[in-house]
């Protein structure tokens, strides 16, 4: 499941490389670097069999995909996701792969959330990708539109662990997907959210919804979180519905979010300022625990710098592990902090590393 692992090995996927993080004698330190100065898009962590997947984006020479057959110790390149001829006179953006956004594995599949809003999947563990037509092809799909990408994009993938062939994706701004049969058929499940940046009588419109981050909780997978654009929203009867959390304090606004593995009442989220600022509320870092499904908040700042701090924590930037006690975030501006008891207090791991796009514990 994503951001849900053991806790004691980890990666970040940078802006310049891959590094490797181990925990010993209490605290997380950089192992190894791979991939130095090339930008990491989104790293999947090694599986039982040690294979693991790293997505960069080079720009000028595209986007790449590594794959790894012994936990990170050596790489090879293989396939990377191809989108079809694109009919001359098709709406929306061209059908180029500009980033691989979201890397999951489930039930012997791996699948990859792209920009811009294609979703694929491999059977071979990257050796070869299919795009998933019959969500590429919904009637809805060209009426999605970037949030923070000029394109939309799938940053979400919750494949829900009891039941092979059931995937949930989120899409910005697309709303939230869900299939049920392996990706045969999709229906749209936002009901309940709402987004204030569009007209009254389209806020409730669920293809129009940002959902910044979904996450599910492993032990409960009916219980989803999410961090929208226009607040935190939760759904107990696996995103049939989904039902506002009110009165959190600092902010509702943000970008991360993750769930502990064991109790789906509990969440951790990083709030920053609205999206026009994009930075923590008075310069000052903090994390917020929900409890109790809502119920109870905790904001946590034990560790984290608190004057001058314009750190940013992007979806993928924070991760608990499968022990619900050890949590990594990493920030815009190259600081990665760690706790070891759910995020009451935080150690500083680095100040100084490239932006962070992901941590993921492995």
């Amino acid at each position: 499941m994503a951001s849900i692992a053991r806790a004691d090995r980890a990666w970040a996927a940078t802006r310049k490389g891959l590094f490797e993080l181990r925990l010993a004698h209490g605290r997380w330190a950089v192992e190894r670097v791979d991939f130095l100065g090339d930008p990491v898009s989104m790293v999947l962590p090694p599986q039982a069999d040690g294979r693991m997947l790293a997505a960069l984006n080079l720009g000028h020479f595209g986007v790449k995909l590594h794959a790894s057959d012994d936990a990170g110790a050596t790489w090879q390149e293989v396939a990377t996701p191809v989108y079809p001829v694109q009919p001359e006179g098709t709406p929306g953006p061209a059908w180029k792969l500009m980033q691989i956004w979201s890397l999951e594995a489930a039930h012997g599949t791996v699948w990859a959330g792209t920009l811009p809003g294609g979703l694929f999947r491999s059977e071979d563990f990257g050796d070869s990708w299919q795009l998933v037509e019959s969500l590429w092809n919904r009637p809805e799909r060209p009426q999605w539109f970037g949030g923070g990408y000029d394109v939309p994009g799938i940053h979400s993938i919750c494949p829900h662990p009891q039941h092979t062939g059931e995937v949930l994706v989120a899409i910005s701004c697309g709303g939230v997907w869900v299939t049920r049969d392996g990706g045969e058929s999709w229906s749209l499940q936002a009901r309940g959210m709402r987004a204030a940046y569009m007209p009254p009588e389209a806020a409730e419109d669920g293809n129009t919804q940002d959902p910044h981050r979904v996450v599910r909780c492993p032990a409960q997978p009916e219980v989803l979180w999410c961090q929208h654009h226009n607040g935190i929203w939760r759904s107990s009867d696996n995103a049939a519905t989904w039902q506002e959390v009110q009165g959190v304090p600092v902010s509702n606004f943000g970008f991360a979010v993750a769930v502990h593995p064991l109790d789906a009442g509990t969440a951790w989220f990083a709030p920053a300022q609205a999206d026009e600022r994009r930075v923590p509320v008075d310069a000052a870092m903090a994390v917020t625990r929900v409890a109790g499904g809502g119920e109870r908040f905790d904001v946590l700042r034990d560790g984290l710098p608190q004057q001058n701090c314009y750190d940013l924590v992007y979806r993928h930037g924070l991760a608990v592990a499968d022990d619900g006690e050890r949590l990594l975030m990493g920030s815009t501006t190259g600081g990665l902090w760690a706790s070891q008891d759910a995020g009451q207090r935080w150690q500083e791991v680095a100040l100084t590393l490239p932006p962070i796009y992901a941590v993921r514990f492995g």
